[in-house]
């Protein structure tokens, strides 16, 4: 058996980590060091002893700052974007029962493009140029969504003449101002919350707010009124489609305000994209499955009726602006050959329509 030393630094595993294409590393006590690579979590090395309570302390201590590691003893846990010797990475840092545990994300530095991704560039363009109103891409962790949602800010920074604000927990991709003025916040370190930063950025002239996460009453209805009022306002949530996607937004709100915040989204969304990354039938990565939802009168019609459970159909007779559900956004893929069946119908919304359509 092959004996391992425990490394001295954090880095050193993020340099192993990010030379083998994975997409997030753990440091954690009593587990090997581990990572994740095209979706599946499996130590580094197989015969890796787990790691002592007293090897992540030491590991931790390597990276963090005194202040972030007293506000880390403070509260228990930390998150942050962690600027390491070859990159960039989001990083948490959590006490738990045994001893310390670390997450990093790997942050490619390079901000893939619109067609790099994948994403149809003839409907996703349009959903850019909106002077005002509100793109939801949403998604499960690890989804992808930070990757869309940056080459979407990119694609904005190089084809319009305007202000974009980030409003991020925390800033993983770091754009320079192109055609666009720039200007990024992080949650904790420039401003107590997304909705303070979200109250600040209407006095700031933006004309484009891109807010990290949607995560509660007070930003969604921020964002909304953002939307309402003038501006181009991205944002990411956790939710699977777009009819979840709308129903997570209305049921923020208080039951008697609801009618109201209908009509509102109903008038603001311009587009939802959602996505998950599936593992490829080849076993070399993963690929993008995508539904889109672009507001139409009968998808604004079915919001303000607060008939989400409509959608799916509607999206079905939307093709011509682009609309896709996730279903058939898999099936595709499967027909291509690029998932498995067994992928297929895991991750399908109908999994009856899918086994029929596998069966017929």
């Amino acid at each position: 058996m092959t004996v391992y030393q425990v490394l001295d630094h954090v880095d050193q595993y993020l340099e192993v980590g990010r030379e083998a294409d994975c997409s997030d590393l753990h440091l954690a006590t009593a587990y090997p060091p581990a990572w994740r690579r095209y979706g599946q979590l499996a130590p580094i090395w197989p015969d890796h002893q787990p790691l002592t309570a007293e090897d992540t302390e030491r590991l931790a201590r390597s990276f963090l700052t005194q202040k972030e590691w007293d506000r880390m003893d403070k509260q228990g846990d930390i998150d942050f974007a962690y600027t390491g010797t070859n990159g960039r990475y989001r990083a948490s840092v959590v006490k738990q029962r045994l001893g310390y545990d670390m997450a990093f994300r790997i942050i490619n530095t390079k901000i893939k493009s619109i067609e790099e991704i994948g994403l149809p560039l003839e409907h996703i363009l349009p959903l850019t140029r909106y002077q005002n109103g509100l793109v939801l891409v949403t998604g499960a962790v690890g989804s992808g969504k930070s990757t869309t949602l940056a080459a979407l800010v990119d694609f904005i920074n190089r084809d319009r003449e305007d202000h974009i604000l980030t409003l991020e927990d925390p800033i993983e991709y770091v754009f320079e101002s192109k055609g666009c003025h720039v200007n990024q916040r992080e949650v904790h370190k420039h401003t107590e919350s997304f909705a303070r930063a979200l109250r600040g950025a209407l006095r700031e002239d933006p004309d484009v707010i891109v807010v990290g996460e949607m995560r509660d009453l007070e930003t969604i209805q921020l964002a909304l009124t953002a939307a309402e009022t003038g501006h181009l306002v991205l944002g990411t949530l956790h939710t699977g489609n777009a009819p979840r996607t709308l129903d997570r937004v209305l049921d923020v709100f208080p039951t008697d305000q609801r009618e109201q915040i209908r009509i509102m989204v109903s008038e603001s969304l311009r587009g939802i994209l959602s996505q998950q990354l599936v593992p490829r039938a080849d076993g070399t990565g993963r690929v993008l499955a995508m539904e889109l939802l672009v507001n139409s009168p009968a998808v604004a019609n079915c919001i303000r009726e607060g008939k989400t459970y409509m959608l799916p159909g509607v999206m079905q007779t939307g093709k011509n602006v682009g609309m896709i559900t996730m279903d058939e956004s898999l099936r595709r893929l499967y027909e291509k050959g690029l998932i498995t069946k067994d992928e297929t119908l895991f991750r399908s919304d109908d999994k009856g329509s899918m086994r029929a359509y596998f069966a017929s």
